[in-house]
């Protein structure tokens, strides 16, 4: 008989929406014990999930299943990536960008099905100076929004576009030099992404031909539209079509190089960081194992 996993579930208890409230009776119903030896652990501060994940690999756990929102699957990413140890996802976010481009269900009873087959994928990360991510970033207008969202006791879809609505008429573009690979281009923009998966979450695509596993990082320039056009502009976003915008430039790399004078917000993920250098985003291919359905 095959040797059971050693699975730990690292759960941030005030993110999202509220499901992982529900989570340790789910474990308990839904995982197959057959399969798992299980054990939980509870976040109590910012970026805790990372020192759990890092200490769980030096503990010889198997599967560390990162239970939260974007922001909290990036902490698990940040101690797991080039390990060997998998992780896998129950998503309790608003937004789970993540899960929706692994198509790993909502559902908490469905994802603790779908870890229960084990079945699994290596995808690439990218290495963001000191630190990693795993689906996307953003500067200009996307950091701005992700700084004042972090000061909201409110979650969700509606508060997130209350904020854009807002800040979005007086938002000047800024200049940016951008070196892809070896390319030098200088753009103003309203804000400019640097995608591992396809999507912001909410099921918005930001970037229509990433992929998980191309071993490319793709950049996504987007110019400001004139307000009377914007709500027009958005709408490619959800047609999956945001390409394709007059207003949006795209491109492939496996490095990115983003100067700068002054400190530059990144909103990481859902999570505002701000760097004092010049940006260097390089890929890093099949460096993160995962489950999937």
């Amino acid at each position: 008989m095959e040797a059971k996993k050693k699975i730990l579930f690292i759960v941030n208890p005030i993110s999202g929406v509220g499901k992982q409230k529900v989570i340790e009776k789910a474990v308990d119903t839904y995982l197959d014990k057959d399969k798992f030896d299980y054990q939980i652990a509870y976040t109590s501060y910012a970026h805790h999930a990372t020192a759990i994940s890092l200490a769980a690999v030096l503990k010889g756990i198997d599967i560390v299943v990162a239970v939260g929102g974007d922001g909290s699957i990036n902490d698990c990413v940040k101690g797991l990536v080039s390990t060997g140890v998998t992780l896998a996802i129950i998503p309790t976010g608003s937004g789970n960008g993540l899960a929706r481009c692994l198509n790993i269900p909502l559902s908490v009873e469905q994802a603790i099905k779908a870890i229960n087959q084990m079945k699994t994928t290596q995808i690439d990360c990218i290495k963001l100076n000191d630190t990693v991510y795993a689906s996307i970033a953003g500067i200009g207008f996307d950091a701005l929004i992700a700084r004042e969202f972090a000061k909201t006791h409110t979650r969700g879809f509606q508060p997130y576009l209350k904020l854009v609505l807002q800040n979005y008429p007086q938002y000047k573009p800024q200049n940016y030099t951008l070196i892809i690979d070896d390319i030098e281009i200088n753009t103003q923009a309203l804000f400019v992404s640097f995608s591992n998966s396809n999507q912001f979450g909410f099921d918005v695509e930001i970037a229509n031909n990433a992929s998980l596993c191309d071993g490319l990082i793709d950049v996504v320039i987007v110019q400001k539209p004139p307000l009377p056009l914007l709500f027009w502009t958005a709408q490619w976003l959800f047609w999956k079509k945001f390409d394709n915008s007059i207003y949006v430039n795209a491109y492939q790399a496996k490095k990115v190089r983003v100067k700068s004078n002054t400190p530059t917000g990144v909103n990481l993920d859902g999570e505002y960081t701000e760097f004092d250098t010049d940006l260097t985003f390089e890929i890093m291919p099949d460096s993160l194992k995962v489950i999937i359905p």
